[in-house]
């Protein structure tokens, strides 16, 4: 009989279920060079990102590329073979993975957890302690961070074998909540474009630059996009959003009230409200339905059921 692993089961399912979609909580904002919100950031493995991070913490996978700085408020946790281009700053503590090559300094408030062979062009600070040895892998702290999110159907006595083998404080993981922004493994994220594996999940009230390429896409509501939007299947976009491009599907395009789509939308079907906007042309080769606010239709229809006398 097999030995049961923990470890393994924690890759799997952090792996599998966690880092396929790609998820930007409410209220973030791509600026110049920077992505700036208030929850955490997970990037996965072999990721390309062409800003820097302002987040609460900050996770990185193995060998992603980051273009500008870290600056958290909470850990940072950065895996083996990455390279950031700036400086790291955080206020509480780091994991650095060998063979980290960070090109500006490290500024760590809390302990420092680094790995062998990390380059360090711009030298370091740390406050606390310094320990020089390879920090727990990001995919198997993944499993922790996101504890709260799998505890649904997964066994009890693997949550305790983890959090024994790991020595992680139920506070530690209360910390974490559900509105961190996931990258998954091998997205491309530059001022240009946002390229990622599978469906986008983005949330209300953020600001995003860049031409969205993914296999399906759902839009909260109140969020800016400068750029195209390109999908497989489904584009679904809630209200008030204001796109400044394109829109393509291969699958069917929803588009709620109030939102304002400043180019064309090709798709094979097309559902759009009466309230939203489009500036340019629209085609589907499955039709287009335009739906009415719900109150006018109930009154449309008490409207027809009145007797009214012929003149």
């Amino acid at each position: 009989m097999t030995p049961y692993n923990p470890k393994l089961e924690c890759e799997t399912i952090a792996e599998d279920e966690i880092l396929k979609t790609f998820v930007i909580p409410d209220n973030t904002k791509m600026e110049e060079h920077t992505i700036v919100l208030d929850s955490d950031v997970i990037v996965g493995n072999h990721s390309d990102i062409k800003y820097g991070l302002i987040a609460r913490s900050v996770i990185l996978g193995e060998r992603v590329t980051l273009a500008g700085d870290i600056n958290a408020t909470s850990d940072v946790r950065i895996d083996i073979w990455s390279q950031i281009g700036g400086n790291v700053k955080t206020k509480e503590d780091a994991y650095i993975g060998e063979f980290v090559n960070i090109d500006g300094k490290l500024i760590v408030r809390g302990d420092l957890d680094i790995g062998n062979n990390v380059k360090i062009n711009g030298g370091f600070e740390a406050t606390g302690w310094i320990i020089i040895r390879n920090p727990v892998p990001v995919i198997a702290y993944l499993y922790l961070y996101l504890t709260e999110l799998l505890r649904r159907g997964k066994d009890e006595e693997v949550e305790k074998a983890l959090n024994e083998l790991f020595e992680i404080e139920s506070d530690e993981e209360e910390e974490f909540g559900a509105d961190a922004m996931i990258i998954p493994t091998g997205s491309r994220i530059s001022v240009d474009s946002i390229r990622v594996p599978s469906h986008a999940n983005i949330g209300s009230d953020c600001r995003l630059v860049g031409n969205i390429r993914a296999e399906s896409l759902e839009m909260k509501n109140n969020t800016t996009l400068y750029g195209s939007i390109r999908t497989i299947r489904t584009i679904d976009l809630g209200e008030n959003n204001t796109i400044h491009g394109n829109i393509v599907s291969r699958g069917k395009v929803l588009v709620n009230k109030g939102t304002h789509v400043l180019g064309e939308i090709n798709a094979a079907s097309i559902r759009i409200h009466e309230n939203a906007r489009v500036d340019g042309v629209m085609r589907a080769k499955a039709g287009i339905v335009f739906e009415r606010e719900e109150e006018e239709i109930i009154n449309d229809k008490e409207l027809m059921k009145l007797d009214i006398p012929d003149q």
